[in-house]
């Protein structure tokens, strides 16, 4: 049965959206289906669904075997790690699978036809899909009736990245059907891989091995993807090559030594309260730009408390200690002069005082700090206080509890709010005499 193509108003909507901003996007997507689209078709036939579900990876990832998105989702098909494990796709340091064209489509089309079995129609099917059919499921049920066979009248209640999913599908069907009619001329796609399969049972590079056969490095990184070392692995392994050239990788493959991965080049920090891309990468020796790429941030400003990072470990995590942090005496008041690399949690911590207590003495509102800025430090306590450092799990109505003290009295003592968050790791002030 295949997916039926209403042209509402929300398709309208998507198809002027392709039409305009995403025109670019649209056409380059398109012409890389090319390459995939044939064998695609072939596991959909083979499974008896919809032949329109071949250009579902044009609105999942533009057709593109290394997309990866914010929800941390990869390959043509866009799993998140969790949901290509439940449908067979490996991931090991040698491999992730949900960038193998194939192995990938096999898994897809396995989990559409499970949603598709489970909610009865396309529509429905492909917003789960999407968001996960525990989501979609659980607004249905909170309508108290029975909307499984229309899913617009699901639309209003999904998030706004499902809503927006199906009728952008349906919309890619539509143009795709009449080009002419929605204003496209669209490209010729690239032309499919072909390829021939042979076993490799011991971990070489691709770039060495393309180089004895005499092919370019990026023909067998283009059709062996889910590699992520570029490198075959220690284990029987399935490798895709051109056409005529399995007899010659067999040939030479004695004559290539066995690659051997190097030791983690990264370490792991996990994100302290105050920090910054900026101070990180500065007290690892190394730059936001390496940091950034290596753990594939879309966005260098938003980092949280107690993420996990990798770090290009060339170098040792430097802590810089309070005697290189020198206080001026400006009057009656001692004045710190902000350095690169410099965040309040780090002041904080040199000068034995907090980040809510700088935060007070200057009148900041943010936790952005300039190079050159002064700051005004008070070392020591507060009188009658004594530092807690919060634990997991630590709320302030907890710690307030925990010393004898009024809520209120903590929170205003530490410069917070009903809603500010705590970490762990964090230093308060608390009353000393309870």
């Amino acid at each position: 049965r295949s997916i039926p193509l209403e042209e509402n108003k929300y398709v309208l909507a998507e198809i002027k959206n392709f039409q305009t901003k995403e025109r670019a996007y649209f056409e380059a997507a398109y012409r890389r289906s090319g390459r995939y689209r044939q064998l695609i078709l072939e596991e959909l036939r083979r499974e008896g669904l919809p032949e329109q579900l071949s250009w579902l990876p044009l609105i999942e990832s533009g057709f593109k075997v290394n997309a990866y998105s914010r929800a941390r989702a990869l390959g043509l098909w866009q799993f998140i790690s969790s949901t290509g494990y439940r449908f067979g796709l490996k991931r090991d340091r040698w491999v992730d699978e949900r960038m193998d064209f194939i192995k990938s489509t096999r898994a897809a089309i396995q989990y559409l036809k499970e949603l598709h079995s489970f909610f009865g129609d396309w529509t429905t099917a492909l917003a789960a899909y999407n968001c996960g059919e525990f989501r979609v499921q659980k607004v249905i049920q909170a309508q108290r009736i029975n909307y499984l066979d229309n899913f617009w009248d699901l639309y209003i209640m999904l998030p706004r990245e499902t809503a927006r999913f199906v009728p952008r599908f349906i919309a890619t069907l539509l143009i795709i059907n009449n080009p002419e009619k929605y204003g496209f001329n669209l490209p010729q796609p690239d032309p499919p891989l072909k390829f021939e399969v042979i076993e490799i049972n011991k971990p070489v590079k691709l770039a060495t091995l393309a180089k004895n056969i005499g092919v370019p490095s990026k023909t067998l990184e283009e059709l062996n993807p889910e590699l992520r070392h570029k490198s075959t692995p220690d284990r029987p392994y399935s490798l895709r090559v051109p056409p005529g050239f399995g007899q010659k990788v067999l040939a030479v493959l004695d004559n290539i030594s066995r690659w051997i991965p190097p030791e983690a080049t990264y370490v792991i920090h996990y994100v302290r309260r105050g920090e910054t891309l900026s101070t990180i990468a500065s007290r690892y020796r190394t730059t936001v730009a390496a940091i950034a790429r290596l753990n594939r941030l879309r966005s260098v400003h938003l980092i949280r408390p107690g993420q996990r990072l990798k770090i290009p470990s060339r170098g040792r995590y430097i802590s810089r200690k309070p005697a290189s942090m020198r206080l001026i005496k400006e009057g009656e008041k001692l004045i710190y002069i902000v350095q690169r690399g410099d965040s309040l949690y780090r002041i904080a911590n040199a000068f034995n005082t907090s980040v809510a207590r700088i935060k007070q003495m200057n009148n900041l509102t943010s936790n952005i700090l300039k190079v050159g800025q002064k700051l005004v430090i008070q070392q020591g306590l507060p009188e009658g206080a004594q530092i807690y450092i919060v634990k997991k799990g630590d709320t302030p109505y907890k710690i307030a509890q925990k010393f004898g003290m009024n809520l209120e009295i903590l929170l205003k003592l530490n410069g917070l709010s009903q809603r500010s968050k705590i970490y762990p790791g964090q230093k308060l002030y608390v009353q000393a005499n309870n």
